[in-house]
């Protein structure tokens, strides 16, 4: 994934597996929720109702 912020250009790669390992689950939303200044625990909520 790539999103262009005001903080610049930020890449991610998500695992294409059906499992993900806690750790970089953990990795993401920490990644996801900094460029998009959204609490991490807001994000988790977000995803949830989805």
């Amino acid at each position: 994934m790539e999103k262009i912020t005001a903080l610049g250009k930020h890449k991610i790669t998500i695992p294409y597996h059906r499992e993900i390992a806690k750790g970089t689950l953990n990795d993401i939303l920490a990644k996801v929720s900094m460029w998009n200044s959204i609490p991490k625990k807001k994000l988790i909520e977000m995803i949830k109702n989805i």
